[in-house]
């Protein structure tokens, strides 16, 4: 009786196979997923690669229940059973990690756990209720404090909350849809590190959709491509270089090239940041007195945690929010970042979320394209009088030179791509021949292989022929790869700066972490 017993305890804590057979969903006219097969074996951390709109988004949704698939089964130890929604899921023993943090910041973690339970009562018991949670917390690969409010929560912390709800649903495979975008190198390998642990343990299988090959190819058993809604290729990590992973995204042999940088002798300042404050929308201090100097033919590149004041340093330089101390000077003169100004010294930037904060949605990729120059002759007479057909040659010109994916000049804008919304953006602001300062923020996030390659070939091509790059990113990768400097910017101050040749990357995590 009790071998049975135990033998039934370690089934029932041993993670499910979960198979994906031939699953198709539409949408209209569009076929997101074609006829895809996926297998996730027990105690197995899955890697799901593809470019944007490959289909891995709608594969996963189809898993949990947030999509009903036209065709297909979804097979639990075997047998085939209906998800219509998460509930569902989450019988089965299946959970999801979102991109983006879904905890109340208000509430303690011991709330936010409480509160993600799918079954309970109105009434709750606190104090048999941290009972249980001390002693899951005790068993859990992380441990935060339960009292502890989200807002008080470093970003790896709050990832890790988001980890911990779904372990105490008791969720037995974890699908985690780009779990480090927000996260310092270290926390990641922290993060993935653990969790491998406990699939090495058996206690867990992941399926991680990602666009990071470093994590790929350091934590994952296995890999699934798909590309353009197809299933592209499978096999296990250990059997398969990056190059190969590449080459079924994207249909083609892919090596990953190395960045082509021009040697620059003079260090001419174009932009210069002199002690400059600038607060957030809630009136706290976001930028508290940086200095900041970005020389002709050099890329500096701004590392940090999302939060830290990347974003109101990225609004002050672009003329969206005001400084409230210190100045700007770009060419040795003052610089008020007014239209006039940008124009006359020749100022461009690739902000965060360009469909939001850099293009007017329901215009055309043409109209878009010449946001910089529809005022200026040749496409304006006077100012005031458009030649929309030299408007249109214009643009022509752009999105066959950038290879921008669209149907027409006249197609909205919001019905392309992230990638080639970014591409349309790009070309706009590389357009001119006079460009002396290019401004960049997160220009990859959440973009493909081709995508990140094609924008960072750009960025360097610009640096290269002289133009002063600040590039702000949450992606350190990306830093390292394509500047020539970084600094990293925490709790609205620099606190570490080095050439890239010299960069210590443990130091740099630490920095950004707030240590």
């Amino acid at each position: 009786m009790t071998a049975t017993t135990s033998n039934l305890m370690i089934e029932v804590t041993k993670p499910p196979k979960l198979e994906v057979i031939s699953m198709t969903k539409r949408f209209g006219n569009m076929t997101a997923l074609d006829n895809v097969s996926i297998t996730l074996k027990p105690g197995t951390f899955h890697a799901l690669l593809g470019e944007n709109g490959a289909g891995k988004s709608t594969l996963v949704k189809c898993i949990m229940g947030f999509y009903t698939a036209d065709s297909g089964q979804v097979l639990i130890n075997q047998q085939p059973h209906k998800i219509t929604n998460p509930r569902d899921a989450h019988k089965y023993g299946i959970g999801m990690v979102y991109q983006h943090f879904t905890s109340i910041a208000a509430m303690t973690v011991a709330e936010n756990l409480v509160l993600s339970s799918v079954e309970g009562s109105n009434l709750i018991n606190w104090e048999a209720e941290y009972d249980r949670l001390t002693l899951f917390m005790a068993s859990a690969p992380f441990h935060l404090d339960l009292r502890t409010p989200i807002y008080q929560l470093a970003a790896g912390q709050k990832q890790k909350l988001e980890i911990l709800k779904q372990l105490y649903l008791k969720s037995k495979i974890l699908i985690l849809d780009e779990p480090t975008s927000v996260l310092t190198p270290q926390e990641a390998d922290e993060i993935l590190g653990l969790l491998r642990q406990e699939v090495i343990a058996e206690k867990l299988s992941v399926l991680m959709i990602s666009h990071k090959f470093r994590e790929v190819t350091a934590f994952a058993d296995e890999v699934t491509v798909l590309r353009k809604g197809k299933f592209a290729g499978c096999g296990t990590v250990k059997n398969l270089s990056v190059s190969d992973m590449a080459e079924m995204m994207m249909g083609e042999k892919r090596e990953s090239q190395p960045i082509k940088k021009q040697a620059t002798v003079a260090k001419v300042p174009v932009l210069e940041v002199i002690n400059l404050h600038t607060n957030k929308d809630n009136g706290l201090e976001a930028i508290c007195g940086v200095n900041l100097v970005v020389h002709a033919g050099e890329i500096v590149g701004i590392a940090g945690v999302s939060g830290n004041g990347q974003k109101e340093l990225v609004e002050v330089l672009s003329g969206q929010r005001p400084a409230t101390a210190g100045e700007i000077l770009v060419n040795g003169k003052k610089y008020k970042a007014t239209r006039a100004e940008m124009y006359k010294h020749q100022i461009f930037s690739l902000p965060e979320e360009p469909l939001k904060n850099a293009c007017v949605p329901n215009m055309s990729v043409a109209e878009n394209l010449a946001l910089r120059t529809f005022d200026r002759p040749p496409q304006a007479v006077g100012g005031w009088v458009l030649i929309n057909k030299i408007i249109r040659q214009f643009a022509q010109g752009l999105i066959k030179q950038f290879s921008i994916k669209t149907p027409s000049p006249d197609t909205p804008v919001v019905n392309l791509s992230g990638g080639n919304v970014q591409r349309t953006v790009l070309a706009r602001e590389l357009s001119s021949e006079k460009v002396q300062l290019l401004i960049v923020a997160n220009p990859c996030f959440g973009l493909d292989f081709g995508a990140v390659s094609f924008i960072h070939d750009q960025i360097v091509a610009a640096r290269n022929r002289g133009v002063a790059v600040l590039l702000v990113s949450e992606d350190l990768d990306e830093i390292l790869k394509i500047a020539d400097r970084v600094l990293v910017l925490s709790e609205g101050k620099f606190f570490y700066e080095s050439a890239i040749a010299d960069a210590n990357v443990l130091e740099i995590g630490q920095r950004m972490a707030g240590h």
